[in-house]
Parts: structure tokens; C-alpha cells; sequence
């Protein structure tokens, strides 16, 4: 080897980028389970997905109020028990509540795994909805959200979701000092057992599994049919727009920057032309080298960074542009988005710019995949939306052929300005 001379740079557009095919098992009493191995590291993920988003909901906030209570005490162990246990093993129990689904994420060296799926058992299969930890809950929350407030970043996120999708429906409502207030066990746990129960639980693995792992799965989660069976309609909800398209809100007369969004609705994910827009997005806004950075920021100065991102929902999908600026450039900062967004539809993306995309979107899902961990997250979002690898490989296929005449007929269909929503937050 000459070590003078350097390697040869290959780009990321010419890999064969493959997903790693997972291994599907199916628990005694029917839960599916979904497997990445790998033998890399002494470590474990195991998570445990059920369709108890916001959705599905009937009172504002009770889902991910449900969600986060599960684990704060069962009718055997308070919270504080709870997490000494898990901190004792040196693991770590997350949850989260999203609009469709809701889940609990255990990561753990694998040779604690027999030790705490005992544990684990109990935190999802036992919750005690202690009244006492509600009302915790509601103080920390509302305090929480009392701050927020004053943040106009944070109400600009609720007031674009509003104006797109409407007050009522689940990607538009937001949280408030009333809905914490109204929040009982009683409809937590009604929600709970309507929607945690066996036949609503898929179940992903990834890492390094102990050989008995199925074995175990099925002795703590496949041998009963906990919380009886329940059968989930998922609701038809109408999105209500805002008819008005320009917003200005004034929330802090001290503050000294503005809050901007600029965005409309946009098919979802399984519209033909969600795929193609992921490239036309991070040429606009979605890299650190993406026009609207490189104009806003690096040109004209008007804020730390800008950027632009397609919301994956289930049901449809939404362009937003969101940036913080000076107060006094908010308007201008509007004016630029503009004049990117029809640059893009009167010229062809240059075709070194196009090229640099591709490398780093193909880049970035590279290094998405770089490990059982990675793998895992993104067969969970195929399977979660009824989608296979033929989806993943056509996304790839689209963005190392798209071409920028392409992109164009795509920017004069999305980007014309009527069709976004404004708003400044001042």
C-alpha cells in the first residue's frame, strides 16, 4: 500500500443500500414479534407499541396522561420502587404518546433481560393510576405549559397545527390548563384497558437477545390474554382549516425575536409524490446547506437557522418552514421563503446541487442504518404504516434518479404561495 496516495472517494449514491431483513415470531396468545439481531454489543432494545395515541381519544390529553402514568406505580410498587429497580440493573424504561400509537422502550445490558421483564410485566400489565400521581402530574404539566407559553417558538408550533388541521382534530389540538384539570383515573384507566390490552401489542426487538428471549416473551407476555380482548375502530376525523391564511399573534411585547411558519397541507405518505418531495424538502430546507440556510442565514443574517420538514402523519402530511428571527426582519424573512420557494419552480436545480443532495440523503440513511437499533426504528415505521421494503427501496431509487426537471414540475405544483399558511409570533 502506498500511503501516499490517497483511496479512492466514492460517493454515497453508488452503495446498494439495503434494509436487513427482520425475523417475525408470534407469542402464544398472538402478539407479534419483530426481531433485529446482532451480536455487536452486550445490549438490548425492546419495545412495546399500542395504538393509544391522541387519536384515539375522547377527552383532550388523556392518552398521553394514560401513557405516562402507566409507569408511575402499580398496585404492588410506587414509582419511586419502580425506577430504583430499573436504575439498579442500570437500564432505562422510556414511554412516549404520539397521534396514532403509544409506546414503552426498555434498554438494558442483555444479561439483566430475565431480570427486569418481571418488571416490566408488571409496569404495563398492572398500573395503578394512583390519584395521587395524577394530581402530581397535572401541577407539573400545567406549570410546564405555563412556561411554555411565554415561548413564542412554542405557540407558533400550536397555532400552524390549529390553522391546518383545526382545534378539534388530533394534530391540531393542543394542550390546556382546563384538559389537565378535567383529567380522572378513572378515564385513564378506562383508556388504558381499552387500548393496552394484548391483542393492540406489537412488540420489536433488536441487539444482542439472550437465547431464551421468545421463551421469555412468551412466560411474561404470551401466556395470557392480559386485559381481555378489545377491537379498536379507528375513527374517520374531518380536518378543518383555518380560512384565514395570514396570522400575526403578539405574545411577548419584551421579547426581542419573532417566531415565523410558513406552511400548507401535503399528501401523505403513500401519495406517489411524498417520496419525490423528501428531496425537493431538503434542497429547500431540510440540510444545513439547504437554500433557505444559505439565504436566510448565511446571505442576509436574519436568524441562527431555518428549516423545513413533511410531517409523517397517518392520515395526511403538511410542509413546514419554521425559523426564529429579529422582530424587526420577520416580514423579510417571509419574503425570502417566497422567493425560494419560486426559484425552485422557475429554475432547474443545478445538477451539482442535485448531486450533493442525493449524496447526502443516501448518506443519511447509511448512517440511519447503522446498527440493530437503527435497523429496527425503521421496519417499526414500515410495519406501523402497513408498508414494506419495497417502499424503502423505491424512496431510494427515487432519490438517486430523480431528475431536476422533475423537481421543478414539483415546485410549480406545491410551492405556490396561496396555498400557504402564515404566521408570525411576536
Amino acid at each position: 500500500m502506498n500511503r501516499k496516495i490517497a483511496p479512492a472517494i466514492k460517493d454515497a449514491v453508488e452503495f446498494d443500500v439495503t434494509l436487513k431483513p427482520y425475523e417475525k415470531f408470534t407469542l402464544d396468545n398472538g402478539i407479534p414479534v419483530y426481531v433485529i439481531k446482532s451480536d455487536e454489543q452486550d445490549t438490548l432494545q425492546l419495545e412495546f407499541i399500542f395504538p393509544a395515541g391522541s387519536w384515539y381519544e375522547q377527552e383532550s390529553q388523556v392518552a398521553a396522561a394514560t401513557n405516562f402514568l402507566i409507569k408511575n406505580g402499580s398496585t404492588k410498587h410506587n414509582a419511586l420502587e419502580i425506577n430504583e429497580s430499573i436504575e439498579y440493573f442500570g437500564a432505562y424504561l422510556n414511554r412516549n404518546s404520539y397521534h396514532e400509537n403509544a409506546t414503552y422502550t426498555l434498554h438494558c445490558l442483555t444479561r439483566h433481560t430475565e431480570d427486569l421483564l418481571p418488571l416490566l410485566q408488571e409496569v404495563i400489565q398492572d398500573p395503578a393510576f394512583s390519584a395521587d400521581e395524577l394530581a402530581t402530574y397535572q401541577q407539573n404539566m400545567k406549570q410546564r405549559l405555563a412556561v411554555n407559553l411565554q415561548k413564542c417558538d412554542f405557540v407558533a408550533n400550536r397555532y400552524i397545527d390549529k390553522y391546518l388541521f383545526g382545534e378539534f382534530h388530533p394534530y391540531g389540538r393542543v394542550s390546556t390548563m382546563m384538559a389537565y384539570d378535567a383529567l380522572q383515573p378513572e378515564s385513564l384507566r378506562a383508556f388504558y384497558q381499552k387500548h393496552y390490552s394484548y391483542n393492540n401489542c406489537k412488540i420489536f426487538v433488536a441487539g444482542h437477545l439472550p437465547e431464551n428471549m421468545i421463551a421469555l416473551l412468551n412466560k411474561y407476555f404470551g401466556s395470557t390474554q392480559w386485559n381481555g380482548e378489545t377491537t379498536l375502530l379507528r375513527p374517520e376525523l374531518p380536518i378543518q382549516t383555518a380560512d384565514e391564511k395570514k396570522h400575526r399573534i403578539f405574545n411577548d411585547e419584551n421579547g426581542v425575536q419573532g417566531a415565523v411558519r410558513v406552511a400548507r397541507h401535503f399528501p401523505n405518505r403513500y401519495h406517489p409524490d411524498f417520496p419525490k418531495m423528501m428531496v425537493l424538502n431538503t434542497i429547500l430546507g431540510g440540510y444545513f446547506g439547504s437554500r433557505l440556510m444559505s439565504n436566510i442565514r448565511e446571505e442576509k443574517g436574519y436568524t441562527y437557522g431555518i428549516h423545513s420538514q413533511l410531517y409523517n402523519f397517518r392520515q395526511t402530511s403538511a410542509l413546514n418552514i419554521q425559523t426564529e428571527a429579529g422582530r424587526d426582519v420577520c416580514e423579510a424573512t417571509i419574503e425570502e421563503i417566497y422567493k425560494e420557494l419560486q426559484n425552485l419552480q422557475n429554475e432547474p436545480v443545478p445538477e451539482e446541487e442535485l448531486s450533493l443532495v442525493r449524496n447526502y440523503m443516501i448518506g443519511s440513511i447509511l448512517g440511519d442504518l447503522d446498527g440493530a437499533f437503527q435497523v429496527i426504528q425503521r421496519w417499526k415505521s414500515l410495519i406501523l404504516n402497513d408498508l414494506d421494503e419495497n417502499y424503502f427501496n423505491n424512496n431510494i431509487r427515487i432519490i438517486k434518479t430523480i431528475t431536476a426537471e422533475e423537481l421543478q414540475q414539483l415546485a410549480k405544483q406545491y410551492f405556490t404561495p396561496s396555498d400557504f399558511y402564515e404566521l408570525v409570533v411576536i
